[in-house]
């Protein structure tokens, strides 16, 4: 039997949830896995010779591709000095109000060309790559005015056209109150105006809004959440991260795909977001990049094992942004584990599996179980864990995307 790739005698396969295989290979086909096993029964069923290419991964582990679920990844402009104000005290909330933030990112987005934007979001996308990212989520949000927000999400299908990384569309008109209008006219123009040229572009598939202090309130994001729902795009939510406003709660009312941040969230919360099929997404570098607690991934975890929740129950993701820039979903795990104390396969699998679940996939993506994507990484190392474990590099060696290897 011909098969398009043989990825054999991997020393360890991170399968999926609960899964992982030691001396095993990997089989691909038309995109797909098609078997995943120990290396001696697969290579008897599938030789050498009948795979179009091989790849030998001996003594080196085997991961799902990263399925990084929340970024802002599209953007302009350098906002580095933020980060030494940052140091020397700032508050995110004081460099805000004194026109850093988000609103200094809008103006540099607003203008900069449209081969610049496309320029920079490539550019990222390679990097997300070579680290073993296959999926992204990236929305928009550093427009805040019609034009510019339509321009983003155009940028953004151009890039998932031009990338061989899959690029998930997001519109987040509602990321934040742009100067020249005060929240209430800002979200009935998003409402209004924004919300049915998005659908009628027909790229984005998401809806999210910053729900926080200094942001939106809960009823001003039901409406943008609620609105953009009825032009079918599926409501995702910023929440809980600056202080706990309730946004977890809207989430679970308006059947979010996800619940983001969730730095203040509590047990409550938990309850609220599994009962609603809502999917918690961690995002343990935005914590570290402002210097505060982590969110309490721990009892997010007790509480999906208590109601019975099926892993994976939570998802990790970078939230690559000017804020917080790392692409790297290693890193993210390694934040994972020490600031959230997740066990490092836990950090690993809400980095895969987790992400497609925030990104409402029923696929496989994020798994190499038979007839998933065949989107996969090979680590220069002897186990996964090796990837949180070895901090400060990248462990990942061979990036294969849809049974075709577009790193190495």
């Amino acid at each position: 039997m011909t098969v398009d790739l043989l990825l054999h005698d991997a020393g360890e396969v991170l399968v999926g949830p609960n899964q992982q295989l030691e001396n095993a290979s990997v089989v691909v086909d038309d995109g797909k896995v098609v078997a995943t096993g120990p290396a001696a029964e697969i290579e008897r069923k599938y030789p050498h010779e009948d795979a179009a290419r091989t790849v030998d991964a001996s003594g080196r582990a085997v991961i799902p591709g990263f399925v990084d679920s929340h970024t802002h990844a599209l953007f302009a402009g350098d906002r580095s000095d933020e980060f030494a104000a940052k140091l020397r005290g700032k508050t995110y909330q004081e460099i805000l109000a004194e026109g850093g933030g988000i609103l200094r990112t809008v103006e540099a987005v607003r203008e900069a060309s449209r081969e610049t934007l496309l320029d920079n979001l490539l550019a990222e996308l390679d990097v997300l790559l070579a680290h073993g990212t296959t999926t992204v989520e990236v929305k928009s949000g550093y427009g805040l005015d019609l034009d510019t927000e339509l321009l983003m999400l155009d940028v953004i299908a151009e890039a998932d056209d031009r990338h061989p990384v899959d690029v998930v569309a997001t519109f987040m008109g509602a990321h934040a109150v742009p100067r020249e209008a005060d929240a209430d006219e800002y979200v009935d123009r998003v409402v209004d105006e924004f919300l049915p040229a998005v659908a009628e572009q027909g790229i984005a598939s998401f809806n999210d809004v910053f729900c926080d202090e200094g942001a939106f309130t809960v009823e001003q994001s039901r409406r943008v959440l609620e609105a953009g729902a009825e032009y079918g795009l599926t409501p995702k939510i910023h929440a809980e991260e600056l202080a706990r406003t309730g946004a977890a709660q809207l989430a679970a009312d308006v059947g979010a795909a996800s619940a983001d941040h969730l730095l203040m969230a509590t047990r409550e919360d938990a309850e609220a977001l599994f009962e609603a099929g809502v999917t918690p997404v961690f995002l343990p570098g935005t914590a570290f990049g402002l210097d505060t607690e982590y969110a309490d991934a721990e009892e997010f975890l007790a509480v999906a094992d208590e109601m019975g929740v099926d892993a994976p129950s939570i998802a990790i993701a970078s939230d690559l942004n000017p804020n917080c820039y790392s692409q790297s979903m290693g890193f993210a795990s390694t934040l994972a584990c020490v600031g959230m104390k997740l066990a490092p396969r836990e950090a690993l699998i809400g980095a895969t599996a987790g992400g497609a679940r925030a990104l409402n996939r029923s696929d496989g993506l994020g798994t190499l179980r038979e007839g998933a994507p065949a989107d996969l990484a090979v680590v220069d190392a002897p186990t996964a864990v090796h990837v949180p474990y070895n901090f400060g590099v990248n462990t990942v060696d061979t990036v294969i995307k849809g049974g075709r290897v577009v790193h190495e």
